[in-house]
């Protein structure tokens, strides 16, 4: 299988290589690094959301694009590795057209990130290297509240729906209940209620979904 992915993107364009487990692919991450990274969540030794979780939290690899392969019906891994920071999915038994479809809208959708600084208030946030602070202090937030709170702050004051939050934050049809969205939101508020910001807030707008809200 993995032999015919690489196959495939390579007569499609897409330079790729192919690794068995976690050691060869760790050993190719200290040459070179990927574009985007398409892993197996079922691998021998290190799984692939371990993986993904020690990729998410390395400074080099951690903005790297990944689509996760999980077999049918496992919902668990599927939302396991979004909430950690999996760009997309696809479900095996997977056809090589939609690998490479998806591999191109990943692409295409990481190359449009935005990685500019922005100040709102007394929170600051650095997306080429992830990074929040508030008042200059840092502040840890998980994958997906990172790029909730980028959105907000790229466009104070425009309401979102929670399915256009999944469609540009998780990048698919989430397989869940738009419930995922108010727990991040939630988590998210608190942390920056703790953090001690000033002059914004995310406010809930009933039917609707949630804005950044900023003093003027």
């Amino acid at each position: 299988m993995c032999d015919l992915m690489v196959y495939t993107l390579n007569n499609s364009g897409l330079k790729a290589k192919g690794f068995c487990d976690s050691t060869e692919f760790e050993r190719a991450l200290k040459t070179e690094l990927p574009e985007l990274i398409v892993l197996d969540v079922m691998l021998p030794g290190k799984n692939g959301i371990e993986i993904l979780k020690e990729l998410r939290q390395r400074t080099d690899t951690r903005n790297i694009p990944v689509i996760l392969a999980t077999a049918m019906g496992s919902e668990i891994d599927k939302v396991q590795g979004l909430d950690l920071g999996a760009d997309s999915y696809l479900t095996k038994p997977f056809g090589m057209m939609e690998l490479t479809a998806t591999v191109r809208a990943v692409l295409r959708r990481s190359s449009g990130n935005a990685s500019a600084a922005i100040t709102l208030g007394n929170i600051s946030i650095n997306p080429e290297k992830r990074e929040l602070s508030v008042d200059g202090k840092p502040v840890v937030l998980t994958f997906k509240e990172f790029e909730i709170l980028h959105m907000f702050m790229n466009n104070p004051e425009i309401a979102f729906s929670r399915e256009h939050i999944i469609e540009n934050i998780w990048g698919i049809e989430y397989i869940g209940e738009s419930r995922t969205v108010d727990v991040h939101v939630g988590t998210l508020r608190s942390k920056l209620k703790a953090a001690g910001t000033e002059g914004v807030r995310i406010s809930t707008l009933r039917s609707v979904g949630y804005k950044l809200e900023v003093k003027k």
